[in-house]
């Protein structure tokens, strides 16, 4: 079996894809040498109160760069379609890429058709569809989101699998008996990066919102009483958040995954402190609302407890560590030691910034009148913190949130890079990454895979919390 070219069968639009490319470049710097020497244009009121300016050469340089944006972005396409429906191989390393990611690219057209036809009535996820950075950065998130969903579907080959024969090869390799390739080569293990690329995909998705979640749900539960309160309560929960953000990150985690601090319980014991204010949060957010309803606040406050309770006793017991003491007849699930205490010491971390950020949103949005509006009223203290001042902070606390989970990934990728808690074999983007640099003149491509993945996830959030930024100012 012969290796894979490229783009295959697919060459053909390669000479139209790099006059389009050379075109576009030409355009952005005609526009940016215009820039220097082009006069404002007269703006001209027409009868019907419409302004226009008339056409220039920057005009005329917008113009075109936006037109061959587009239909690049059309071949783009094109090479997409293609290697769907091409045979295997066909189609190139692209064209294979593009099809195996084939179950990816359907979710998105759905989710895109839906949320477009129905955005009027969707809130600020549908006004997201307004702005064409917010889908850009939208699209790169999900494509990464149902790749994770989809992971078992997508790989071609199992990620710790080695084949001796295929270390360091360059990508669009044949396998030794002629039933496949390494799409993306091998790496310096003889593993296949495509695989490893996409079941990393998963560590990410998994940890990073989920851990940013959390982050958020301790930061908010203490933020709020602190701002709305002020006095000593607000003096010592500020000194303790300023404690932790003065200490160096990378320091921090190399303490907690010594084997001196994991033998002693101290992430477990973490773990136990922190993992317990979602059910914190949950409990006072239900009882504030549904306070004088006794009879139905009880029963969701029972339901929470009871459910979650059983979640947090899972979450927090751990076989053979300092912290297990749950029955295993009832534990719904065993998290490795490991991703433990990345999770720990992510939410750990995280959970002061956030803190600060809630309190300084409390503090400015309690001196408004609804707040007042509402002591006036005799709510309690709760209510007006989670139903009056935390929905008018949404905005902001949206856009962080999108923000800190790029900020995780990105510190996920460190501490991979660096083996931090996760073992060596693991596929997450960080420690591929680390592993590939060793042979980065020889074999490049085991480091710039996920690297290209990593990256590429967390431009998608930074586009994404700047389309929320803008559409939430406009409320």
């Amino acid at each position: 079996m012969e290796p894979l070219t490229w783009t295959g069968s697919l060459s053909l639009l390669n000479p139209v894809l790099a006059a389009l490319a050379a075109l576009l470049i030409l355009s952005v710097l005609a526009r940016i040498a215009l820039s220097f020497v082009a006069t404002d244009p007269v703006v001209v009121v027409n009868p019907d109160g419409t302004a226009t300016a008339p056409n220039g050469l920057w005009s005329l340089s917008v113009t075109a760069g936006k037109w061959l944006f587009l239909v690049l972005v059309g071949v783009l396409v094109l090479y997409i379609v293609g290697g769907v429906v091409l045979p295997l191989g066909s189609g190139g390393i692209f064209g294979a890429a593009a099809k195996k990611f084939l179950p990816v690219w359907i979710a998105l057209i759905v989710l895109f058709a839906a949320s477009l036809k129905f955005k009027r009535r969707l809130g600020l996820y549908g006004k997201l569809f307004d702005s064409t950075i917010g889908m850009i950065g939208f699209g790169l998130v999900m494509f990464w989101v149902f790749t994770a969903i989809f992971a078992d579907m997508i790989v071609m080959h199992d990620p710790l699998g080695q084949i001796s024969q295929l270390k360091n090869k360059a990508p669009g390799v044949a396998l030794p008996d002629g039933s496949g390739w390494y799409i993306f080569g091998g790496d310096h293990l003889g593993r296949d990066v495509f695989s490893r690329m996409i079941k990393g995909s998963q560590v990410v998705i998994q940890i990073a919102p989920l851990a940013t979640l959390f982050a958020f749900m301790v930061g908010i539960t203490l933020g709020l009483p602190a701002g709305y309160y002020g006095g000593k309560l607000d003096s010592a929960l500020s000194f303790l958040a300023n404690l932790i953000l003065a200490f160096p990150v990378i320091l921090l985690f190399y303490l907690l995954v010594t084997p001196e601090i994991v033998t002693t319980g101290l992430p477990q014991f973490m773990a136990v402190a922190l993992f317990v204010f979602p059910l914190i949060f949950l409990t006072i957010l239900l009882n504030s609302r549904y306070y004088v309803q006794p009879q139905r606040r009880n029963m969701m406050v029972a339901a929470v407890l009871g459910l979650g309770g059983w979640l947090y006793l899972s979450l927090i017991s751990t076989p053979g560590s300092a912290v297990s003491f749950f029955p295993a007849a009832i534990d719904l699930f065993d998290v490795p030691p490991n991703i433990l205490i990345v999770f720990v010491s992510v939410v750990f971390v995280n959970s002061p910034t956030v803190f600060r950020i809630v309190r300084g949103l409390t503090l400015d949005i309690k001196t408004r009148d609804y707040v007042s509006a509402a002591q006036t009223r005799g709510e309690r203290p709760w209510y007006i913190m989670l139903w009056e001042i935390l929905p008018n902070a949404r905005g902001p606390l949206i856009v962080d949130f999108c923000l800190r989970i790029g900020y995780t990934t990105i510190l996920l990728g460190t501490l991979g890079f660096f083996g931090l808690g996760l073992s060596p074999e693991s596929p997450d983007w960080g420690t591929t990454i680390n592993a590939g640099r060793r042979l980065l003149t020889i074999a490049p491509h085991p480091a710039i895979v996920p690297a290209v993945a990593l990256m590429s996830l967390v431009l998608g959030l930074n586009l994404l919390a700047d389309g929320l930024r803008e559409e939430s100012l406009r409320d």
